[in-house]
């Protein structure tokens, strides 16, 4: 199986990550790992929650991320970051999104509250 990114590649920008991650047919998931109350206050459209703080060490992806690509979103890019790093250490392909869902907000791409309707970056 062909790599989506290069293997020293650890970041990408938020065009990119729209490239990898939109649409029905896209070649990555795009993991949401905020808490909660972060992902309610919004949201990348599309975007999987996976909060960081939930997940057993060595648990299984949710099914929709197995055996995909991801590029992984938090607030500002840290925690995404540790995120990666632990992912990467599975062996599982996956990138953050440099600046998070704040560099996303201010690069003027949607971000979605839980109705659908305008959400906040948190």
């Amino acid at each position: 199986m062909m790599s989506l990114f290069s293997r020293d590649k650890q970041r990408v920008a938020v065009e990119e990550t729209r490239r990898h991650t939109r649409g029905a047919h896209a070649p990555a998931v795009l993991p949401d790992i905020r808490e909660q109350s972060e992902w309610d206050a919004g949201r990348a459209p599309g975007a999987l929650h996976a909060p960081l703080s939930a997940p057993v060490p060595g648990a299984a992806l949710p099914k929709a991320a197995r055996g995909r690509p991801l590029v992984v979103i938090c607030r500002s890019g840290n925690r995404s970051q540790q995120a990666v790093g632990l992912l990467r250490a599975r062996g599982v392909e996956a990138v953050d999104v440099e600046g998070g869902m704040r560099q996303r907000a201010a690069a003027g791409h949607s971000v979605v509250g839980p109705g659908g309707d305008e959400g906040s970056a948190a």
